[in-house]
């Protein structure tokens, strides 16, 4: 998408300042992970079996690891070469905990990791019709993100985001054996996986929820994680769990710094629970709905 700036009323076009080499652009990242994709960097250029990973980062709301590849050119398959990665990755567990106590003063333990939710992010200048078609399987742990450098020292990253997710993976790709190891242990959490154990009315809430929550700003996405459903733009600034007769939806303010006038929030900044933040509130009905969603607006003014 062009780039403009405005002159005396008149748009004036930004020019491309594209990157030289891959390195460029992994500079960037790993010197900003935690504002674009809110990650904690554990080891640039990290071998594994005598095979390079670009990035090797953590994921600290997911207790997951997660790699992240740079390319320019379109030749590559992200289908295989994803694969490959996490199979990888999945092969050389202790590796990548030792790595992360070594370089980020942890104490992770292999059952502190949740490898379920491990994913390889691809980060490039574009991607061809056929690379993009990649994250249409519901069952690929892969993120495309295209990177855009201008001439006035602005960067720009967009997600590509799928236009379907009814195939599966295994259908397709030829390193069956790899594929089935690792959707044994590697899963992709989806909206519609939370919302099968809600009654009708509480799915029907939820997305009227979702719907008011994303309209407070265009930054914001929906995330689904293994236990609850994430709505973030930074950070997160408000989680929900669906249960079947409810929702449990949690803002992410700390103790102290919410408003709320009804007293509909609970404090849960002393018990152990799913979303973020330290505040819970349970609705089964619409009927305080807007007010909710005045108090994520709260969570959005601080986080977003």
């Amino acid at each position: 998408m062009p780039l403009y700036k405005i002159a005396h009323k008149q748009l004036e076009l930004i020019k491309e300042n594209t990157f030289r080499l891959e390195k460029d652009v992994q500079q960037i990242v790993e010197a900003n992970l935690g504002s674009l994709f809110g990650l904690q960097l554990v080891r640039s250029e990290f071998s594994l079996s005598g095979l390079r990973i670009d990035t090797l980062a953590y994921d600290k709301e997911a207790q997951a690891f997660v790699i992240i590849e740079y390319k320019k050119g379109s030749n590559y398959s992200v289908v295989d070469q994803g694969m490959s990665y996490l199979g990888l990755m999945l092969n050389n567990k202790a590796d990548c905990i030792l790595e992360f106590n070594e370089r980020c003063n942890g104490s992770l333990k292999r059952d502190n990791v949740d490898w379920s939710q491990s994913r390889v992010i691809f980060i490039s200048p574009s991607f061809t019709t056929f690379q993009l078609e990649a994250i249409n399987f519901k069952d690929l742990p892969i993120e495309l993100w295209e990177v855009k450098r201008y001439a006035n020292k602005t960067v720009r990253f967009d997600q590509h985001k799928p236009a379907s997710t009814t195939a599966t993976i295994k259908t397709v790709s030829k390193k069956s054996e790899v594929v089935e190891a690792i959707s044994r242990e590697v899963k992709t959490y989806t909206e519609e996986g939370h919302l099968k154990v809600a009654e009708p009315h509480i799915a029907e809430l939820y997305n009227r929820f979702k719907e008011f929550v994303l309209a407070i700003s265009p930054e914001l996405s929906v995330k689904p994680m293994k236990q609850y459903v994430a709505f973030r733009s930074k950070t997160n600034i408000v989680d929900v769990v669906v249960l079947r007769k409810a929702l449990k939806v949690f803002i992410n303010l700390p103790k102290g710094k919410l408003d709320d006038p009804k007293k509909l929030a609970r404090d849960v900044s002393e018990i152990g629970h799913w979303g973020n933040g330290d505040y819970q509130i349970q609705i089964n009905s619409d009927d305080e709905l807007e007010y909710v969603i005045s108090l994520v607006r709260q969570s959005h003014k601080l986080n977003g």
